[in-house]
């Protein structure tokens, strides 16, 4: 093996292994161990024999979010320089779900709850992937034909003081919080996934550190040479603090229409515009640093640049066109505190409505909770006044205009 992986003393082999680790490193958080990166890439390009990327993703819901392309992005980079990239759909993994960050027991989804959720995972993902050079692989392949003795087996790999090495685990069993068998079993099919697939490198946030050192594990356990994990920076949603998370509400999906990408990354805190930047749009390195600079002089307005990486979203998702629609919009309701001219009508029987109910029959609001919270704090008007009594009495009227937030507008018709 030392011998396969030894330095070329090709210069121009070692100039190519030196471009695409420049390449890799760009945004990325971690490599582990990236020695034996180095190796992997010389002895392809020596070969002329593409790396094997290995990328998972359980389709625990039905939309990818911006967080997703995070790794896409990567995945994307090592397809341009050549390798053989393998999107890894989980759908057996998926009715288990993953327990990383959870501190309690994620509840089971059916086949059937998964296969839906699968449907259009690759769709999204080819929004930045090339649809030509992905292949497209179901964990239920191999894991479905697993049988009782090769899961034991499986499982006789690892110790239980390992497992509650998982922060998560050790937090839980700290806690005396419930721990289910069936959680310590998903590192571990996460890990066989790459031993079937013969992964060469795969790919996960900084979060699936546990869950991607256990492929290495199981790749030598069976023999195999051991995949290197590439790990990338996880994103903070548009509240600034957590994981950008559809659960948390704090999320950019990528299948959003564009008028609501754009909205929503101009909400995102202005500290949080270059890393965005760097780890979801194609805008060089050397552009951000400029953009960084800039920012720091006083030369550059935070609104521009955030108005620049909307634009960049949009336009990579629905196209320059819609990118320009979404800002035209954008200045006219947000920035001029206008209606918009295209407003969803809701048909509601005529009367007189407590304000709570109102909001919520126009699906505004989705609870009283939320739409109590909401005028309170000032986020609620009608025809452009604002209503600031949670007990308020509104006579509907046809041609009404709510708005909740910045965002949400309803035109009332009467029925």
């Amino acid at each position: 093996m030392d011998n396969e992986f030894a330095a070329s003393t090709d210069p121009k082999i070692e100039a190519e292994v030196q471009r695409q680790l420049s390449v890799i490193r760009l945004g990325t958080a971690e490599i582990v161990p990236e020695d034996e990166l180095v190796k992997k890439l010389r002895r392809s390009i020596e070969t002329n024999r593409p790396l094997v990327v290995k990328l998972g993703v359980d389709p625990s819901g039905a939309d990818l979010t911006l967080g997703h392309t995070v790794v896409l992005n990567k995945m994307r980079q090592l397809q341009k320089l050549g390798h053989r990239v393998q999107l890894l759909i989980g759908d057996f993994t998926g009715m288990i779900g993953d327990p990383t960050g959870k501190l309690e027991t994620r509840k089971q989804l059916t086949r059937e709850q998964v296969l839906e959720n699968a449907k259009t995972y690759a769709d999204q993902a080819f929004k930045v992937l090339d649809p030509e050079k992905t292949e497209i692989l179901y964990n239920s392949a191999w894991l479905g034909r697993l049988t009782f003795a090769d899961v034991v087996r499986l499982a006789s790999t690892m110790t239980v003081a390992r497992m509650l090495e998982r922060e998560d685990f050790q937090k839980r069993f700290a806690n005396n919080q419930p721990i289910a068998l069936h959680e310590f079993l998903y590192p571990l099919m996460q890990g066989y996934d790459s031993v079937a697939m013969q992964a060469d490198i795969e790919l996960g946030g900084t979060d699936q550190k546990f869950n991607l050192l256990m492929g290495r594990m199981l790749q030598k356990e069976f023999g195999q040479e051991q995949q290197v994990a590439i790990m990338m920076p996880i994103l903070e949603g548009i509240d600034g603090v957590q994981k950008m998370s559809k659960s948390l509400g704090n999320y950019i999906g990528i299948h959003e229409p564009p008028k609501e990408q754009y909205g929503k990354t101009m909400s995102i805190p202005d500290e949080l515009m270059l890393k965005y930047f760097q780890l979801v749009t194609d805008v060089p390195p050397d552009e951000i640093e400029r953009m960084r600079t800039g920012l720091a002089d006083g030369s550059l307005h935070p609104r521009d640049v955030k108005m620049r990486l909307a634009r960049e979203i949009v336009t990579r998702f629905h196209g320059s066109e819609a990118a320009q629609a979404a800002e035209d919009h954008f200045k006219t309701v947000f920035q001029q505190g206008a209606i918009p001219e295209e407003v969803p009508e809701i048909r509601l029987q005529p009367g007189d409505y407590w304000i709570v109910k109102l909001l919520t029959d126009a699906k505004l609001c989705a609870t009283n909770g939320e739409a109590r919270r909401m005028i309170q704090q000032g986020g609620v008007r009608i025809n452009s006044q604002k209503i600031d009594d949670v007990d308020a009495r509104i006579e509907l009227e046809d041609g009404m205009i709510l708005q909740v937030g910045k965002r949400k507008f309803a035109k009332i018709r009467i029925s």
